[in-house]
């Protein structure tokens, strides 16, 4: 970190706070920092906004300038007095007016906006007279949730380090040497940059396990554990086998997440209604994960699948009836078919082929997949018969998921199943998947006595949650409507609609 701006909001020059501010920039100049100061009583401004909205009151030269100095840093370091609990006027003003729509953030519609100030960083350094332990602990920190989270956090800037000191009233001289040695130790650190080496390590780890998706793998260990229990009736699972075999499908998945946002990212970068369940994990695009360290992440989770399957091919080959031949086709099948998603040259996702794709790999592909690693054989019916209600129950989650990124998808030339058919009748199409889920589940289960414990209380479950969904989802039918741009509410219940063709049949089998 190279560029920092220093700015001092104590009303007065000659302060603590003053001095404090003077420590830190002295330290991270000695430290080879450029820096640039804004000491706000020294500066020109109507602290009051007076026009409908702050962009429309035409800027001091000084505010000008600080807009200049903020643009210009990569870290911000704020000195002020704690009063009332939180910052002096003076600050509130200049946040009020220098922080504008356009210049720090940007908004889309009124729950969604983008954030200016994206890759800043910032330091909180404040008095107070309080102890300490009463402000954080009684008043919760008010100030300094306002400039962490409410404003700076608004704006895309991250609070690096906050340093509460006090209390400043009936403190010493050698009290106060100390806070200004600790301001000056606070500058001299960020020569090795804003962030600490164990900040950074957190950091990455979160943006890693934002890149997992974590979110959507439970319901392949489901299916997959359906297909093992499936197999023994009753006995016991075969443990190694079990363990390898889940441990090479969920390498396989995280191979499959990765490339989704590698293959995806001109799509991902023009999405404006990602969410949890959309547009990718967003750590590429965002610039969380570099390039290199994602193509490493790619290549360790594709290792660590094929590795894991030579070890679960070689315990499968010592078990009785052993088919090793069988496991390693069937995973390596259906392990293709995960990454051809969006992976070339089939890219299936652009093809209109992805939902299809996605159905089919987490309910035959990761049922099946527990069959054969328990010794069974994917030609018999059962495991057939179980996945296919929850294939079809698969589907309205997939539809769904892509009306979001529908216009980002169609712009970048994407052919989803949602693009060709548009939104509305990819939701009519989800509708029709959800009811026929359970219809499918209660016709097993009636015709298939060996299925009806397994099955029916997904059947009877399944369309109590079809019933619910579709009065969600009749909204966005309608012409008159227009659907919203984030579903997320809607997608956690298509998303757990699924559940109903999985948790019952593996309560049945335990």
């Amino acid at each position: 970190m190279r560029r920092c701006l220093l700015i001092l909001a104590h009303p007065r020059r000659d302060s603590l706070c003053g001095a404090l501010f003077d420590a830190c920039a002295s330290s991270a100049r000695k430290a080879g920092v450029e820096c640039r100061e804004l000491v706000l009583c020294e500066m020109h401004f109507d602290p009051d906004v007076h026009t409908v909205s702050p962009e429309q009151q035409a800027l001091e030269p000084d505010l000008l300038l600080a807009q200049r100095d903020i643009a210009w840093a990569e870290h911000l370091v704020f000195v002020y007095p704690t009063w009332w609990g939180t910052y002096p006027a003076r600050l509130k003003g200049f946040l009020d007016r220098v922080l504008t729509p356009g210049f720090a953030f940007r908004h889309l519609t009124p729950t969604r906006w983008d954030k200016l100030l994206t890759g800043r960083t910032a330091d909180l350094v404040t008095t107070l007279d309080t102890p300490i332990w009463a402000h954080r602990w009684i008043y919760r920190e008010p100030g300094h949730a306002a400039m962490a989270r409410a404003t700076l956090g608004y704006c895309g800037v991250r609070v690096a380090r906050a340093e509460f000191l006090g209390p400043v009233v009936g403190s010493s001289a050698e009290q106060r040497r100390h806070w200004i040695e600790q301001a000056g130790a606070l500058g001299a650190r960020l020569a090795g940059g804003a962030l600490s080496a164990a900040q950074r390590q957190r950091a990455q780890g979160l943006s890693w396990l934002a890149a997992l998706r974590l979110q959507f793998y439970p319901m392949t260990w489901m299916a997959y554990t359906l297909g093992a229990l499936a197999v023994q009736r009753g006995e016991p699972l075969a443990l190694a086998p079990y363990l390898l075999g889940y441990l090479c499908l969920f390498l396989v998945e995280v191979a499959t997440v990765f490339l989704n946002d590698w293959f995806d990212q001109r799509s991902d970068r023009l999405n404006q209604n990602a969410g949890p369940f959309t547009g990718g994990s967003r750590v590429l695009v965002d610039g969380r994960i570099a390039l290199p360290a994602m193509r490493w992440g790619i290549g360790l989770a594709l290792g660590g699948a094929a590795l894991s399957l030579l070890a679960l091919v070689a315990v499968v080959g010592n078990g009785p009836g052993a088919a090793p031949g069988r496991v390693a086709a069937l995973y390596a099948i259906f392990a293709a078919l995960a990454l051809a998603y969006t992976v070339p040259p089939l890219k299936l996702s652009h093809r209109g082929l992805g939902e299809l794709d996605v159905a089919l790999t987490h309910s035959a592909g990761a049922v099946l997949a527990g069959v054969v690693a328990q010794g069974g054989g994917w030609a018999t019916s059962l495991p057939w018969l179980l996945a296919l209600p929850l294939g079809v129950a698969v589907l309205p989650s997939i539809l769904l998921a892509g009306c979001p990124d529908h216009d980002a998808d169609q712009a970048t030339g994407k052919r989803t199943l949602v693009v060709i058919l548009g939104k509305r009748r990819a939701v009519r199409l989800a509708i029709v998947a959800s009811l026929l889920a359970p219809g499918l589940a209660a016709w097993l289960a009636l015709t298939r006595p060996e299925l009806a414990r397994l099955l029916v209380w997904g059947a009877t479950g399944g369309a109590l949650h079809a019933l619910w969904l579709w009065d969600r989802l009749r909204r966005y039918t309608s012409t008159g409507n227009a659907m919203p741009e984030r579903i997320d509410g809607t997608l956690v219940r298509a998303l757990s609609f699924t559940l109903w063709f999985c948790v019952p049949p593996l309560i049945a089998l335990w």
